[in-house]
């Protein structure tokens, strides 16, 4: 991982050079005309993970769900307050470094003939759309990435896009199955270029946009179970499957989330999340929290506060998830089995879906080396019944996606975890993100009026 700190210079150079809207590599005359598959890959790859899963906006929605604070004087991010012009990088990050280099990879790899970097843009595109989707609903899509031919492209409902997201993983997944004899080395920084291990996340990503459909308007909920049911029969099978980015941990190599927990950024652990460790007598608190520095104690913040405290006096995230060398585990197999769980549920209720559940719970304990003593206890603890199976299945599945952008998206459309007012809030908890200023002056559309507590549309009441 020592070339990162290079690569995400590749990411700012590649997003800053001089357009308008949308980068349009092929007519810029700032950039390379031709620039090879891999030039575009590594650097896409390593924003994906750094920017889009663990930038800005992943950390408010942190906040939003009381898994980080901040300690600072109410109001802030953590009482909901936000800004336009808040979302501005954020925006800048998934339409131009990402998305519109994905275009360009796929293009490219299609005129060259090189259909497994061809079948990786497009499941990196079906992610990068559904990331954005589920933070602002209708986006721009069709006419999208057309360069100086359209500086203003109209949003597409966000039914139309998860069509679209869903048409991407099977593009993906047809280009991977042509068995082309280029792939990918040292610039897939996900995979190394394991074809078999890019299927399988292109169809877990079917399953988990499968499921965020159970209550959308015109959509059932055992339909949309079966359909993720079957792709998982070909999603991932075990946690070496894990979609993740490995940080070497060296100056400019850091984990993205250690650097979004360091002093400087005054964010710490909620309150609410590390309570909640205690309260389930949770082996993984020891792994996933670390002890606030001043006192040894796993202690947390409680958000909404009129006063600032010690940083000292508060916990980080663990090792695991938060050191320095630590992975970003952006889809895990461990939800993959929460999925099957929850599908499982709903067309066969709770006795059926009590063995996945528990092999979800003991995977993710394995992967973090919880003993198989400690995890059979605290599994033995945490039964389903026709009663909680539900929020069991969704407060499990959290843990194991900690720090992820999807626990926002189950906790809208399930209402778990069940989250206490915070408060000082200005609002009830937010339902999405605002749209950001620069794109509000520079392509007016009339979604941009949303507010945070409005729901995007597959959050039915």
């Amino acid at each position: 991982m020592k070339k990162i700190s290079m690569i995400l210079m590749s990411c700012i150079l590649i997003s800053v050079s001089g357009c308008k809207k949308y980068i349009d590599v092929n007519t810029n005359p700032n950039q390379p005309l031709d620039v090879a598959e891999a030039q575009i890959l590594a650097p896409v790859e390593v924003a994906l993970s750094s920017k889009l899963y663990a930038g800005n906006v992943a950390v408010i929605v942190q906040e939003y769900m009381q898994v980080a604070a901040l300690n600072q004087v109410a109001p802030n991010a953590g009482t909901y307050l936000m800004y336009n012009t808040d979302m501005n990088d954020d925006w800048r990050t998934l339409y131009v470094t990402c998305l519109n280099n994905l275009v360009t990879l796929n293009a490219k790899a299609v005129a060259d003939g090189k259909t497994n970097y061809a079948g990786i843009a497009k499941i990196l595109t079906a992610y990068c759309l559904g990331t954005g989707t589920d933070l602002w609903g209708d986006i721009p899509y069709s006419q999208a990435f057309k360069g100086t031919a359209n500086f203003t492209p109209v949003y597409d409902t966000q039914k139309d896009i998860y069509t679209a997201i869903q048409s991407f993983l099977d593009g993906g997944i047809a280009d991977i199955a042509k068995n082309g004899t280029i792939t990918p080395g040292g610039d897939d920084f996900f995979y190394a270029g394991d074809m078999s291990k890019w299927t399988k996340l292109a169809y877990t990503l079917k399953a988990r946009y499968y499921m965020h459909l159970t209550k959308a308007a015109g959509y059932t909920a055992a339909t949309q179970a079966q359909l993720a049911l079957t792709a998982l029969q070909n999603g991932m099978q075990s946690n070496d499957d894990d979609f993740k980015m490995a940080y070497g941990g060296a100056a400019g190599a850091e984990n993205p989330w250690q650097q979004n927990f360091i002093s400087a950024s005054t964010i710490v652990m909620a309150s609410t999340a590390v309570n909640g460790f205690k309260t389930r007598n949770d082996p993984r608190l020891t792994i996933m929290v670390a002890p606030a520095t001043a006192t040894g104690l796993y202690t947390g913040l409680d958000q909404g506060l009129n006063t600032i405290g010690q940083l000292e006096e508060y916990s980080r995230p663990g090792s695991f998830y938060g050191a320095t060398g630590a992975s970003n585990y952006i889809v895990n197999y461990s939800e993959a089995l929460f999925i099957k769980a929850e599908a499982t549920l709903i067309l066969s209720g709770f006795s059926s879906a009590q063995s996945i559940y528990q092999s979800a719970i003991s995977s993710h304990m394995t992967k973090l080396g919880v003993s198989t003593a400690n995890a059979n206890t605290y599994i033995a603890s945490r039964p389903l019944t026709n009663a909680n199976a539900e929020q069991l299945i969704i407060e499990e599945k959290g843990i194991a996606n900690f720090l992820s952008l999807e626990n926002f998206t189950d906790f809208r459309r399930t209402g778990f975890p069940v989250l206490p007012a915070v408060p000082n809030a200005l609002s009830t908890i937010p339902r999405r993100v605002l749209y950001p200023q620069t794109e509000i002056i520079s392509n007016p559309q009339p979604q941009q009026s949303a507010k945070l507590t409005d729901r995007v549309w597959w959050d039915a009441q």
